[in-house]
């Protein structure tokens, strides 16, 4: 492989401000950062609507710097053999602290009281009698030796679980889905619930931390209301639309949600009985955001540089070690004899293979196979435009 195109220069843009001890990650390496670029290498994002944007033919990767992914387009990211990152774990810490001061704040009937004490401020020397007076329309409950549901056990469902549990709260949670890397961190005291109804019936508090699918979308509604307990908290800093509202306003009229506590503001939730809202600050931090930015951005680097892939939403996980062979990367559809066409087409330049991995995800894998011989540069553009004559191929590069 020549030197040159080993080292060529790739541009990242950024559509948000991104905390620059994540963009500091770019400084090692053939790295520029453009955001003028209008046909970068790679984007990393926040919150930024991507969805009108016009994709330029050289974009491999986009980076979120944080979970949703709802801002980018993701189907046609995947069509364009672009892979997408999100960064599951980076803020964790950061809406886990956010949920267990949810947890205390609506069971001491915290800020209703703070709302009432603001409206004695011309009061005078009334004032401390009048706080022993009202003081008792705001009297709470502990959460001690209550139980909490957690729907969705990943990365901030498992950190919530674990610190309930060191509150002295019962702890059940439901995840179908649950890795196996969560559940080396999940304490053994956490119950198992083995449906939703399950954990709907059983919890006096229910926080959820699930993405918003179409199996997700309003599983928060009548029928589920009607298994819960009466009066049960529910926390939701996950997505507004895991909420059926126009349910949920009818629950906490009659009290079969006595408090309700979203991160997502709307005109109908902010009019709801017992409902608290937060401005969208479940993971609003400066630890956060660049724990964020950092981990986007090695994402991003590492792909770029030697084409394994982690944390992606719309392609498989992949990684081979980099040793510094030839790399032949391909975004293809999951169809029978891919892998082999692509090893045909190597092997008609006499390139032997050192090593491969292919993984698919649904319709879509990808593979990477390492040349075990020294390869001209010359040849690159002929081998690649070989293999994107394959049927099914999307993308292909040399690294």
């Amino acid at each position: 492989m020549s030197t040159l195109l080993k080292n060529q220069v790739k541009t990242i843009k950024t559509l948000n401000n991104i905390a620059e001890s994540g963009l500091k990650v770019f400084e090692k390496g053939p790295f520029t950062i453009d955001d003028q670029s209008e046909n970068p290498d790679a984007i990393v994002v926040r919150s930024f609507n991507m969805h009108d944007l016009e994709l330029g033919g050289n974009v491999k990767a986009i980076a979120r710097a944080g979970v949703g992914v709802n801002n980018i387009p993701i189907q046609k990211c995947t069509e364009k053999g672009i892979v997408v990152f999100n960064t599951p774990g980076a803020n964790a810490n950061a809406v886990k602290e956010m949920v267990l001061t949810a947890l205390m704040a609506t069971s001491r009937n915290l800020f209703a009281g703070i709302s009432w004490t603001k409206t004695l401020e011309d009061k005078g020397d009334q004032i401390p009698a009048l706080v022993e007076k009202g003081k008792k329309q705001f009297v709470g409950k502990e959460i001690k030796g209550k139980t909490l549901g957690v729907i969705g056990l990943g990365a901030i469902g498992a950190l919530v679980a674990n610190d309930a549990l060191d509150l002295d709260m019962d702890v059940i949670g439901f995840d179908p889905f649950i890795s196996v890397d969560t559940a080396w961190n999940l304490s053994r005291n956490v119950q198992r619930a083995m449906s939703l109804e399950q954990l709907f019936a059983e919890s006096d508090y229910i926080t959820v931390h699930v993405p918003l699918t179409n199996d997700t979308k309003g599983m928060f509604n009548k029928e589920t209301f009607s298994i819960m307990k009466p009066g049960v908290h529910i926390i939701n800093f996950s997505r507004g639309e895991l909420v059926n509202e126009i349910d949920m306003a009818v629950a906490l009229e009659d009290g079969i949600v006595g408090k309700y506590m979203t991160d997502f503001p709307n005109e109908n939730v902010l009019k709801m009985k017992n409902t608290i809202c937060t401005p969208h600050l479940g993971a609003s931090t400066n630890e956060s955001e660049e724990n964020c930015a950092i981990m986007a951005a090695r994402q991003t680097k590492e792909f770029l540089e030697t084409g394994n892939i982690k944390n992606s939403v719309n392609f498989p996980n992949a990684s081979l070690p980099y040793t510094g062979k030839t790399r032949v990367t391909a975004f293809h559809k999951n169809v029978p004899n891919m892998v082999g066409q692509i090893t045909s087409a190597i092997s008609n330049y006499e390139l032997n293979i050192a090593d491969m991995v292919n993984r698919s995800r649904g319709e879509y894998a990808y593979t990477m196979i390492d040349i075990d011989n020294k390869v001209n540069g010359d040849i690159v553009p002929s081998l690649l435009e070989k293999i994107k004559q394959i049927t099914g191929i999307i993308s292909a590069r040399v690294i």
